[in-house]
């Protein structure tokens, strides 16, 4: 099976990531949890604060795709995982959501977007989230009642999938020489994907 890593075309003008879309099935399989204000009474009255914190990209995860009979594996590298998440914010695209990728949202929009750089100290650890070093995180404020009330809280919806144009970049690396240590890392990702779809 084919194993492709995307990357982004700088030069192309729809190059990057348009949208963030809130799904049930998250291609990276990672959820997102939503937060809840510390109970906040005031007149008896108490708020969520409708943010949802989750994974929009996760370097190096072989993500199975499918176009017709044709079966392959796509990854982004951790160089990748950064320039589209800077992209997107330079592109001045945060608020553009969708529904599982069919109907544009309005009322949802990227707050907090940061690349995990520690296993520990990281925003994530503090809700439990385990993901790899270079992930690109988010935190998406939900002003929108339909989809917290019908969505978010009855769990139609888990976690967060982009929506955007990158370029195949090519199949597999033939040799390792000259490769960078997050190159050599995805290479050994591949490495091992490919023994286990062989056996």
């Amino acid at each position: 099976m084919r194993i492709v890593e995307l990357i982004l075309d700088e030069d192309q003008e729809m190059a990057g990531i348009e949208a963030i879309s809130v799904v049930e099935n998250p291609a990276i399989e990672e959820d997102f949890i939503a937060l809840k204000a510390e109970e906040i009474k005031l007149a008896e009255v108490s708020s969520e604060k409708r943010i949802l914190m989750g994974a929009l990209l996760i370097p190096n995860k072989p993500i199975y795709r499918r176009s017709g009979e044709d079966e392959y594996y796509i990854y982004f590298s951790k160089d990748t995982v950064l320039k589209a998440s800077q992209m997107y914010l330079m592109k001045g695209n945060q608020n553009n959501s969708t529904l599982e990728h069919q109907y544009e949202l309005s009322g949802l929009s990227l707050v907090e977007s940061w690349i995990v750089e520690d296993e520990v100290h990281d925003k994530s650890r503090k809700y439990g989230m385990n993901v790899p070093i270079g992930t690109w995180m988010g935190t998406v404020k939900v002003n929108n009642s339909d989809v917290w009330e019908n969505y978010v809280k009855t769990g139609k919806v888990k976690g967060f999938s982009i929506e955007g144009y990158f370029a195949d970049k090519m199949e597999r690396p033939q040799d390792n020489v000259g490769m960078s240590k997050e190159e050599l890392e995805a290479q050994d990702i591949i490495n091992k994907l490919t023994d286990l779809l062989k056996d």
